[in-house]
């Protein structure tokens, strides 16, 4: 069973969605975030696939921060995803916040990604 929480949030997000749409050339990242946990995926809509994912779970971040449900880990992952990102040659995206609010970790993995190079 769902809480209201999760269920406001996933009508927010197909709000945002009509509007937000994935190409080749621009494709959109969308995150995911858990209370212990921060995941992110790189889509392409026109093919309806993921192109990169990667979440504070992979070694290398879980190596500088074993816990990462704050603030630091979520920019330190935005600008590690950002780095990876830009090697698989997308230097574009569309920022999909999957209908969390654009504060705290969200934020904090945005500016990470934009201190990494990429532009939204």
């Amino acid at each position: 069973m769902k809480s209201k929480k999760d269920t406001l949030r996933l009508k927010r997000h197909k709000r945002i969605r009509v509007n937000l749409i994935g190409t080749a050339e621009r494709p959109r990242l969308v995150v995911r975030r858990s209370l212990k946990n921060f995941c992110a995926q790189v889509v392409d809509d026109a093919l309806s696939r993921t192109l990169f994912s990667m979440s504070t779970q992979d070694k290398a971040i879980k190596a500088k921060f074993p816990y990462a449900g704050n603030v630091k880990a979520a920019e330190f992952f935005g600008e590690e995803f950002a780095r990876q990102v830009k090697a698989k040659g997308f230097n574009q995206i569309v920022f999909d916040r999957a209908g969390y609010l654009y504060h705290g970790r969200v934020k904090a993995f945005a500016e990470g990604l934009r201190k990494g190079g990429l532009v939204f």
